[in-house]
């Protein structure tokens, strides 16, 4: 049984008004097990992130109503915390996948399920990594890791949870402490946030940066807090951009190797960290100093991004 409710509807289970509990759903059993209640009081929609979208807070509760229980997975349908997404293009996750499969048995050829990114995998290749107010993001597919100085255990989130406009799969971010924004780039776009909150304008080409026409995206960007400078990476040569000045420094793009001795691989990220310079090329992880132009030490991108199975 489906039915929609307001406050007290008759299951001792009351609803809250307005966000917080948006529905509940109850385990396989006799009598009102596997019925489905959805509060009244939400504002439910087809599709829109201006509410929430009625198709996946009702497979979530089905999921119940199926005998699933919560996942810990923040990827998961099963996690207890609503995050959107288009239902069109929505394909169930390998979590949800396994957990109402349980002795895994053949499935339907189909989506190929998203399997949520793991810290430990140790071929893991990042696809931004930025500072945002002393915090370290790690950003891979469509979620991030938060990891704060006083914690070696990092937080894993949807992107779309803290910017709700932000684009998933992304190329590059950085943090400018001159604007006091978090630029995140995917292909030829950039979108600016002050804390979570799209910044009008955006998002916008990256000809805003003064960058030519033919780049069509980034690898990676990174702020360097000494000259307040932006690089951008592009293939094997990479830009410097002026934050105060609001425009491209000229004599650029250089070759790689002219500053980062020792990188031969494409760059996949970068950022800065207690006046050290960090190069990501796939699953390793470069230690620079842009002062002398001095390679220190070759690391595994494990190392700040830390793997907290035991």
């Amino acid at each position: 049984m489906i039915s929609f409710g307001s406050r007290e509807h008759g299951d001792y289970y009351p609803f809250d008004g307005p966000d917080g509990t948006l529905a509940h759903a109850f385990a396989p059993s006799p009598g009102i097990g596997g019925d489905a209640h959805f509060d009244e009081d939400e504002t439910f929609t087809f599709r829109s992130n201006n509410g929430y979208v009625l198709f996946l807070v009702a497979a979530h509760e089905f999921g119940h109503s199926l005998g699933l229980s919560h996942s810990d997975d923040p990827g998961a349908l099963m996690y207890p915390v609503y995050s959107y997404g288009n239902p069109d293009t929505f394909v169930l996750p390998r979590d949800d996948v396994n957990g109402s499969n349980p002795d895994k048995d053949p499935i339907q050829p189909g989506p190929t399920p998203p399997t949520t990114p793991d810290a430990c995998d140790s071929t893991l290749v990042l696809d931004a990594v930025t500072n945002l107010r002393g915090e370290m993001l790690f950003f891979k597919d469509s979620f991030f890791w938060r990891s704060y100085p006083q914690s070696n255990k990092p937080q894993q989130s949807l992107i779309r949870n803290f910017w709700p406009e932000a684009p998933t799969n992304i190329d590059a971010a950085y943090e400018s402490q001159e604007s006091d924004r978090i630029f995140l780039f995917k292909n030829h776009k950039v979108w600016a946030f002050n804390a979570y909150t799209l910044e009008r304008g955006y998002p916008k080409t990256l000809t805003s940066f003064g960058l030519p026409r033919t780049v069509k995206k980034i690898d990676a960007a990174l702020y360097d807090v000494k000259s307040r400078k932006t690089l951008f990476f592009v293939g094997n040569k990479y830009y410097s951009y002026d934050e105060a000045r609001k425009t491209m420094d000229q004599g650029f793009p250089k070759r790689l190797d002219e500053t980062f001795t020792g990188l031969t691989g494409k760059v996949t990220a970068a950022f800065q960290y207690r006046g050290f310079t960090y190069i990501y090329s796939g699953p390793q992880m470069f230690e620079y100093s842009l002062r002398t132009k001095r390679l220190f030490r070759v690391l595994p991108n494990s190392y700040f991004l830390r793997c907290t199975k035991y």
